[in-house]
Parts: C-alpha cells; sequence; structure tokens
C-alpha cells in the first residue's frame, strides 16, 4: 500500500517512478556481456525550461561520452578505463557541475570531489576540496592505484597530485559565467548563510549537479565513477556524496556498481550507492527492484531527491531517479545509445 500511495502522490506533481528506459529496465543483450551507462545530473529538467539547442547540446555530449566509454569496452578494454574515459569528457564541458563548469562556493571559488571503485579488487579512490586538478577523477583514480589511502583531500592531495604528474590548473579554468549567475541568485535567496533553514528551504537547483559512469566489461568487473562540482554556495570545506565511497560510489563484482546524483546529505546519510547492492547481494533482488526501493522508498519520503545509474555483474543497466529528470545515457553491448533528459 505504501509504495501505491507514493507513486500516486508522485503522480500529482507530474513526476513517475518510471524514467525514458521503462520498457527497458533489467535489459540485458542477448550475445553481449558488457554495458556502460552514464549520467550528468538530475533536478528540475523540464522541457519547458530547455531551449532546442540546448537540449541538443546535452544529447550531443552525453552521446560523446557514453560511445567513448563504450569504444573501450568493445575493443576488450577494462571497466575502469572506460568510467574515466566518459567522465572525463563530461569533465571537460561546461554543461555539467563537474570540471569546467562546477559550481561556485560561497567564497566564488570551486571546490571538486571525485571518487571511483574497482568492483574486482573493492579498491576505491577519492579527493575533497581540489581546486587545481584539471581532472578529478583522474586524481581519485592515482589515489586508488598509487596510495596507501582512499581519500584524500584539499592542499595535500593537491600535493599528491603534483607527485603524480597530473595536469594542474588554475582555478579560474573551471570558471563559467552561468554558474557565476546562478551563485548571486543563491546568495539572494539565502541570505543569512549561517541560517539552516534558509538552506532547507533553498532551491533544489542549487543543491546538486553530478556526472557518473558505470560499467561491465567482457571480463566481467564492475566499475564506477563519479566527479562533482558540489553545491552552489557551500561553505566550510562542505563535502557531498560523491567521493564517498558507499554513497555516491560503490562496485562490487558480486552485485553491481552505482553512481548517484542528488541531495548529497540525504546520499550520505542512507549509503544509497552501497545499500542498492547490498540489497541485490543479500536480499537476491534484481537490479530494478533493489534500485527502485532505495530511490523511490527510502529516499524520497525523507526528502531525499536525486536519482542512480546501475549496472549488475550481470550487465543489465536500470537507472531510477525521483526528480523531474535526469541527464542519462545507457549502451548494452552493441546495441545503439539510448539517450534520455525527462521522466517520460
Amino acid at each position: 500500500m505504501k509504495r501505491i500511495a507514493l507513486i500516486a502522490a508522485m503522480g500529482l506533481f507530474g513526476i513517475t517512478a518510471n524514467n525514458a528506459f521503462a520498457d527497458d529496465h533489467g535489459k540485458k543483450a542477448a550475445d553481449e556481456t558488457f554495458a556502460i551507462a552514464i549520467h550528468g545530473g538530475a533536478g528540475t529538467i523540464t522541457r519547458e525550461s530547455m531551449t532546442p539547442e540546448r537540449e541538443r547540446a546535452y544529447k550531443a555530449k552525453l552521446n560523446e561520452a557514453i560511445n567513448a566509454g563504450h569504444a573501450v569496452l568493445a575493443n576488450g578494454g577494462t571497466s575502469m578505463d572506460a568510467v574515466i574515459a566518459a567522465v572525463q569528457i563530461m569533465e571537460a564541458s561546461p554543461l555539467f557541475n563537474a570540471g569546467v563548469g562546477a559550481v561556485y562556493n560561497w567564497d566564488g571559488e570551486h571546490e571538486l570531489d571525485a571518487s571511483i571503485m574497482d568492483g574486482k579488487t573493492r579498491e576505491a579512490g577519492a579527493v575533497a576540496s581540489v581546486k587545481t586538478v584539471k581532472s578529478p577523477i583522474a586524481l581519485a583514480r592515482k589515489v586508488m592505484e598509487e596510495s596507501v589511502h582512499v581519500m584524500l583531500s584539499g592542499a595535500g592531495a593537491e600535493q599528491f597530485s603534483r607527485e603524480q604528474g597530473l595536469e594542474q590548473v588554475d582555478n579560474s579554468y573551471f570558471n563559467t559565467e552561468a554558474r557565476y549567475q546562478a551563485l548571486q541568485r543563491m546568495k539572494e535567496q539565502v541570505g543569512n548563510p549561517r541560517d539552516k533553514q534558509a538552506w532547507v528551504t533553498m532551491d533544489d537547483n542549487f543543491k546538486y549537479g553530478t556526472v557518473g559512469a558505470v560499467a561491465r566489461d567482457k571480463h566481467g568487473n564492475l566499475a564506477a565513477a563519479t566527479s562533482t562540482g558540489g553545491m552552489t554556495g557551500k561553505r566550510y570545506g562542505r563535502v557531498g556524496d560523491s567521493p564517498i565511497i558507499g554513497a555516491g560510489t560503490w562496485a562490487d563484482n558480486e552485485s553491481c556498481a552505482v553512481s548517484a546524483t542528488g541531495h548529497g546529505e540525504y546520499f550520505i546519510r542512507y549509503h544509497v550507492a552501497a545499500d542498492i547492492c547490498s540489497r541485490m547481494k543479500y536480499q537476491q533482488v534484481d537490479v530494478v527492484t533493489a534500485g527502485d526501493a532505495v530511490i523511490h522508498d527510502v529516499l524520497l519520503p525523507q526528502g531525499g531527491t536525486g536519482g542512480v545509474i546501475i549496472v549488475d555483474k550481470d550487465g543489465n543497466v536500470h537507472m531510477p531517479f525521483n526528480t523531474e529528470g535526469m541527464y542519462r545515457a545507457q549502451r548494452i553491448g552493441n546495441a545503439p545509445a539510448e539517450v534520455a533528459i525527462y521522466n517520460d
């Protein structure tokens, strides 16, 4: 009854539990064993708020990213290389809140977070609050492969990136006029930055935006990667779910790989990414059941908004979200790319 009531309530606001891949949930190509899915953030994304030119730009960039990752898999490459290839294309695009196009913090700077996880070994790497690394997801991988730690932050992470020979940039490299204007609007809305209630009631569009990728390669190995600029106007070195292993990113060959996008505080509190895979592993439920339960039945009643992309150990893909839209794409085997934005 709870599930039926929830779906009915969502319908009143024009939001459904299904996405543009409703007929393809859990789909797996009969003779293929590899798959990739990506997201570019979730939120109040409607046709009414989107110009035709901007919609074409988003779809073109999503196609570019999904096809870059797919090419790695189709040629026998690893899921790790595939998710990196896809995420770096979105990090380099001003359309998304990651890398170029990252939102501004309260002080007018960019603080970037990223994480990555290998489903075969359960090794992981993450970085938080970095300001001068051109590709945060590349640094997260270096942390996983070349350090004894899982997460590095701030100046220490930047020192490590220089030691690893990663490309450095001035913080202004990530600037875009649209994100700057968003910061000004956000400050006008919030007023007193120390008023918690003002932040709670803040427009959701200021609270999230992320890119991510999940993949299963021909060897049966899973990987997940997530990268973000975080929350518009964030203060005090705030860190969201994207670099938190188990919250925004998770991969385990025995269950699934997940990358999340949404209001990070909720995704941390409900350890969303790991919860989905744990439900599959221990309850023996499928990717659709596990994903929908967490996104619609756990998060939404508590006020948590956003979505996830999931690929399971057999190459099934599911991309549930509880907002009006989520930039997303998938390719399973050698099937054509499927790209979608809205919730219909």
